[in-house]
């Protein structure tokens, strides 16, 4: 069952130190910026802490806790932190499309796409995804940590005809996940949103504000995130809290976030995608659509998917006892270096440790045994199928 929200439980389970501080390239000498449900988040007895710039509840009951609790019923998550730009004029649609890898001129209006913004090398400046209200009106959600680089990108990028506006300050975020999510939302949209299509959005009203709903997430998990105004962003978090008691909802901090979405074998930014990744050795190719029109990186991407590839992520099961992290080496029986782990933690769903790394092609077939470096302990590991975990198709 879903822990009660009100009184998250006394004995919590440390995460890794890597949560305790802000992550390596975002230190900023700023103050740390607050979502409009900070005291929310408090009340709840959440425990804070510094990410991309900003103070956010990495758990509340407790990181396994909330994880199944995704899994098993669903939760709600603050995701205001992420960056929301709005993008209109006659030239929206077209200008947009130039700066992303997919294509939103085949999807109609109403829809969305996952897609990367790269550099005129291919290096992925950041993953995004970009809803289509009609072409002369785009929504871009980008990471916290990218916003200022991806504002600034399409400022000097889009060209007359677009405009462009930051709707972070003014709007808030929220992400409702898990098999229960669609009865919760349903109990509190005067509309149902029982036909919404994945990765489709639409207008709605959630209790008496009006917000913006689209069928989409990142915990593999079905689920939906919320546009909604800040003003408006507690009543609704409250709301949706309470019309989920009945299902078993709990909020959700950033720990048992990063656990989801390795399971389901998601990109982080700086961790599986950065600028010196293209999108073709990540795993994401399906967001990339080389015969569509001109993009910024193409040319690039074309020749680097002519060429044979030095590297590409592959999903790795420890076999021995260890935790692979971010950064451990991976390396053969000789010690010699093959390659590095992206994300690696143990997963409350399958019991075991898990983990994406980065090695050579001719290793990523299924069933290689490799090892890795785990603070100078060689534990084998054994590549497998991505994602670890799919959601089955009656949930």
């Amino acid at each position: 069952m879903g822990a009660d929200v009100g009184s998250p439980s006394k004995t919590r389970k440390c995460w890794p130190k890597r949560w305790h501080a802000v992550p390596v390239g975002l230190v900023t000498d700023q103050p740390l910026k607050q979502t409009p449900l900070c005291a929310e988040h408090e009340r709840l007895g959440a425990r804070i802490v510094p990410y991309a710039g900003w103070k956010m509840p990495v758990q509340y009951a407790g990181i396994v806790a909330e994880h199944n609790c995704v899994r098993q019923q669903a939760g709600l998550f603050d995701v205001s932190h992420m960056g929301r730009l709005e993008i209109t004029g006659p030239r929206a649609l077209d200008a947009v499309n130039r700066l992303i890898t997919n294509d939103l001129l085949r999807v109609p209006n109403g829809r969305a796409v996952y897609a990367c913004c790269c550099r005129a090398d291919g290096g992925i400046l950041d993953d995004i995804i970009a809803y289509r209200h009609s072409p002369e009106h785009v929504l871009v959600v980008c990471n916290a940590s990218n916003l200022d680089k991806i504002l600034g990108h399409f400022e000097s990028e889009l060209g007359e005809g677009a405009h462009l506006v930051n709707l972070s300050p003014t709007t808030g975020l929220l992400a409702l996940q898990g098999p229960r999510a669609l009865d919760i939302i349903n109990k509190v949209s005067q509309k149902p949103l029982t036909d919404l299509p994945k990765f489709s959005f639409a207008s709605a009203k959630i209790t008496d504000t009006d917000a913006l709903v689209a069928r989409t997430g990142y915990t593999g998990e079905d689920g939906f995130e919320i546009f909604i105004p800040a003003g408006d962003l507690a009543a609704c978090w409250r709301s949706l809290l309470d019309a989920g008691k009945s299902y078993g909802i709990s909020p959700i901090g950033l720990g048992a976030r990063d656990t989801l979405r390795l399971e389901a074998c998601l990109s982080l930014y700086g961790h599986e995608i950065d600028e010196s990744i293209h999108p073709l050795e990540a795993g994401i190719g399906f967001a990339v659509k080389l015969d569509k029109s001109d993009f910024l990186g193409r040319t690039a991407l074309l020749e680097r998917k002519a060429q044979t590839s030095t590297r590409k992520l592959a999903g790795l099961m420890m076999t021995g006892r260890g935790v692979a992290r971010d950064g451990y080496a991976v390396i053969d029986a000789q010690g010699h270096n093959l390659g590095r782990v992206t994300s690696g933690a143990p997963s409350p769903t399958l019991g075991r440790n898990i983990a994406m790394a980065y090695l050579p092609p001719a290793l990523t077939a299924i069933g290689t045994t490799v090892q890795v470096d785990c603070r100078g302990k060689a534990v084998s590991a054994e590549v497998v199928p991505m994602p670890f975990y799919k959601r089955s198709q009656g949930n």
